[in-house]
């Protein structure tokens, strides 16, 4: 009786040496994404919602149908960053250091004006007799933004004091997107338009005007207290508590 051969098993085949540099690089692109997602989702979560829209006022819905046309087609829509809109709820003494120090000293006659709202009206400042706080501001700015629902907030609280509320584009921005701006969050004052070169817009930053390079603006937004007799009695720039913002003002009321 024969007898079937023996199978025979095969050597087994030695194991490649791992490539440990090729390891350490992949190693390093997983930590890498995933440093880059987790920092990504810490940054969302440092980020305030933006302002909502506030109630819009009388004025602003009779404005001119071309020009809510020409608003409409802005499409303006606030953002934030992280940071934005902490500040106007904190003590007065939270107030940061100006971020310019070439803005017009405490006295100064404050350079005197006459400027068009976007719906043409024309606004002459300083009006002698009645304390102003004076505004500058972009409405691409996220911190102008998160200043305006507490600016219109500390205008209506001031109205019965005398003090006025005026706000100045600063960087030449045509009269809808200034329009959509005030229109947004509902302000109660007067936003005049600054013309300059090159013109700005909601979507394009542009060159300041005559007026915001006679008051030195160097930030955004840039904030002036003038007295009834039309001198600066405060200025600074950056956003401010709103505990600051008032107490400068009313001291202007008693100031000649």
């Amino acid at each position: 009786m024969s007898r079937r051969p023996t199978a025979r098993t095969a050597a087994p085949r030695p194991t490649p040496p791992i490539d440990r540099s090729l390891m350490w690089i992949v190693t390093g692109i997983v930590g890498v994404i995933l440093l880059t997602v987790v920092s990504y989702l810490v940054y969302q979560s440092q980020i305030p919602p933006p302002p909502p829209p506030a109630k819009i006022t009388a004025a602003d819905r009779n404005a001119p149908p071309a020009l809510i046309k020409a608003a409409n087609a802005v499409n303006f829509a606030p953002h934030s960053e992280p940071g934005v809109g902490t500040v106007e709820n904190q003590l007065a003494s939270a107030s940061p250091a100006p971020y310019s120090d070439h803005l017009l000293a405490r006295g100064t006659p404050a350079p005197v004006f006459t400027l068009k709202t976007p719906q043409g009206q024309a606004v002459t400042f300083p009006a002698r007799g009645k304390p102003t706080l004076l505004e500058f501001f972009a409405t691409w700015c996220p911190h102008c933004q998160a200043e305006a629902p507490h600016l219109r907030a500390l205008a209506t609280q001031l109205a019965p004091r005398g003090v006025r509320f005026v706000s100045i584009n600063a960087d030449s921005e045509d009269a809808a997107s200034v329009f959509a701006f005030h229109r947004y969050f509902g302000l109660p004052y007067p936003a005049l338009l600054d013309p300059g070169q090159p013109a700005g817009s909601f979507t394009q930053q542009g060159a300041s005007g005559p007026v915001t390079s006679a008051y030195h603006l160097h930030a955004y937004p840039t904030f002036y207290v003038i007295s009834p007799s039309g001198k600066v009695t405060w200025a600074s720039d950056g956003e401010q508590p709103d505990a600051l913002l008032r107490r400068q003002a009313i001291a202007a009321t008693q100031q000649a």
